[in-house]
């Protein structure tokens, strides 16, 4: 195996270079769980903890090593190793965290394709296909959308699915697959490209795990049995990880209950570039697209020339993504407040021990 095959790029080879790093080996961040990591490199796998340097001079979360990361190591054990510095990244997929003021969770990182799989029988929800393209589209990653488990709905059905997303969503791939009967897993395995890397998007027992090991031809991740109940895989994959096929790189994801959008105005121009470009033509530059009269959106709606379904979620997210930010804000003046207040601390005790 050589680093292309684990999607290695030749900006990293001029950051080691610039900053002095060929002294290190490097490697690839395939799975992390808590403060270790495995990290894989053309010749080895190893069990790694970053150096404390590196873990405190880390202003938050996002600053650790996460999946996808490329990372600088030094082997001080057999198969274990210590990582001193994590490269720069190429692209990095988000959302916002669970619970958290204006905060964002890293999905994973140094991504190329992000492969949106949903179910077809009872996951299907195009309002949050656009979700997730909006969120690969923030990355600048480029988006395939996979609908799986088509064996169990009629053909007709699937049919007016796939025309339903070709009105509402413009050149994105679709593919149409079935784990159980193959039907479609050859082309999407023709889409694949060697050394570049795939992250697996999409809700709790959709197939994202038995997709990797459809393409995989064996085995690689545990897989649930279909829930007669709910008509769905059972949730398996607890942690992400990194997966090295022949043909590109995977990376399984926990199905995503919330998909939170951040202030990424980027992406939803991309994934909304109908309304935006409607927009150019209401009467009003501020224009809200909600009432006001002169209002180039509502009158496509009006006439049946945009979906009003889409138009909805496009209200709908602009109006989260305007909340984040306010939300990060304030976030951030509290951030400098707590700094200052520790400032304060530290020079009235200074003060007190000269006095």
């Amino acid at each position: 195996m050589t680093l292309e095959d684990l999607g290695y790029y030749k900006e990293l080879g001029e950051y080691r270079e610039e900053h002095n790093l060929n002294a290190f080996e490097i490697g690839r961040v395939i799975s992390e769980h808590k403060d270790r990591y495995i990290v894989k490199t053309n010749a080895n796998e190893f069990n790694a903890e970053l150096i404390g340097n590196l873990r405190f001079t880390a202003q938050n979360r996002n600053d650790l090593p996460a999946v996808g990361d490329w990372v600088s190591i030094s082997e001080y054990d057999e198969n274990k190793a210590l990582i001193h510095v994590v490269l720069p990244r190429k692209s990095v997929l988000e959302r916002k965290a669970v619970g958290k003021l204006g905060q964002t969770q890293i999905i994973a990182t140094n991504i190329d394709f992000g492969l949106i799989v949903q179910s077809v029988n009872r996951d299907y929800n195009i309002n949050r296909l656009e979700r997730y393209l909006t969120i690969c589209n923030a990355s600048k990653i480029k988006p395939i959308i996979v609908l799986s488990k088509i064996d169990l709905i009629e053909k007709q059905k699937l049919e007016e699915i796939l025309v339903k997303i070709k009105e509402r969503i413009k050149n994105v791939p679709v593919f149409a697959i079935s784990n159980q009967s193959q039907s479609g897993i050859e082309q999407l395995k023709s889409e694949l490209i060697k050394g570049r890397t795939y992250c697996l998007l999409g809700s709790s027992g959709v197939g994202k795990s038995t997709l990797i090991n459809t393409l995989a031809g064996t085995n690689l991740m545990e897989t649930g049995e279909i829930s007669l109940r709910i008509d769905r895989g059972k949730h398996i994959t607890s942690h992400r990880e990194l997966i090295v096929l022949e043909n590109g790189l995977l990376i399984d994801n926990p199905g995503m209950r919330e998909i939170g959008i951040t202030n990424i105005s980027d992406g939803v121009e991309m994934t909304f570039d109908r309304i935006l470009n409607l927009a150019q033509n209401c009467k009003f530059s501020d224009c809200t697209h909600k009432n006001e009269k002169g209002c180039a959106v509502l009158a496509a709606i009006e006439n049946e020339e945009l979906d009003s379904d889409s138009y909805t979620n496009f209200i709908k997210m602009e109006k989260e993504r305007i909340h984040f930010e306010s939300d990060a804000t304030e976030r951030k003046k509290k951030d400098k407040d707590f700094g200052k207040m520790i400032k304060n601390v530290q020079k009235q005790r200074r003060n007190n021990k000269i006095g």
